[in-house]
């Protein structure tokens, strides 16, 4: 018959002895500890990390020891929900043997396997980003293909668009020519304009300059006075004007 509180007594010493920095003992009766379990650290130093809690029961290890996630870091929630599928397969295929460090081993080995997880998917989504950006390029050079659905739609809203303007250039040029006056009602409207003009000459009047250089020469210049000549007849000059 199998001594399962020695096995239990054994295997507690073997595990303090191996995780002297992540074992930790909850309660002695019932025998509950937590060992923390942390991934090797990916290309970008993240890491995943898990503390699993485990209870023995009074016949471990003829069945399997009480198991949960105490706490965890970096894990989605279908990560958890793997790594305690994996803790109940291998707590199965392991019954009558002590098996915590079986099953702390396999919990090590899935969340190394989380981190390339990780890892994978950041490569893919880099590609996705770049492949994305790189149709948007695409696309801003080549732009959308003319098909004649897309033609006449872009149409309509132009032919829209541009009776909208046409419609606000007449409505402004009639109100501009709404608020323009003729020339009489400008007089009618502002009586200043009447007199403006005379006001203008008769306050030049007084002012005026006259430049006596231009008349300087006149008294140098040798005019012929016709009427002066002793055969001057005015009937003459009439003649001549006529033939």
């Amino acid at each position: 018959m199998t001594d399962c509180g020695e096995e239990q007594r054994n295997e507690l010493e073997a595990l303090e002895s191996i995780y002297p920095d992540s074992f930790t003992v909850l309660s002695e009766n019932p025998p509950s500890f937590t060992i923390t379990v942390t991934s090797d650290a990916g290309e970008n130093d993240e890491i995943v990390q898990t503390t699993l809690k485990f209870t023995y029961s009074e016949k471990y290890p003829d069945e399997a020891p009480l198991y949960e996630i105490f706490s965890q870091e970096n894990l989605a929630d279908n990560d958890v929900r793997d790594i305690l599928k994996l803790l109940a397969i291998q707590a199965e295929e392991n019954l009558g043997m002590v098996m915590i460090f079986t099953l702390v081993t396999a919990v090590q080995e899935k969340l190394n396997a989380i981190v390339d997880q990780i890892k994978t998917r950041r490569e893919e989504e880099k590609k996705l980003k770049e492949k994305e950006a790189e149709e948007a390029e695409k696309q801003l050079f080549h732009g959308t293909p003319v098909t004649i659905e897309n033609f006449l739609c872009w149409k309509a809203k132009f032919d829209a668009e541009l009776l909208e303007i046409k419609k606000k250039r007449m409505k402004e040029e009639e109100q501009a020519g709404k608020n323009k006056l003729s020339g009489k009602q400008l007089f009618e409207t502002d009586h200043n304009l009447d007199t403006s003009d005379i006001q203008f000459l008769e306050d030049a009047g007084n002012n005026v300059e006259v430049d006596e250089s231009l008349f300087q020469e006149m008294d140098d210049l040798e005019l012929e006075d016709v009427e002066d000549e002793p055969d001057y007849n005015p009937a003459d000059a009439g003649s001549d004007s006529t033939e």
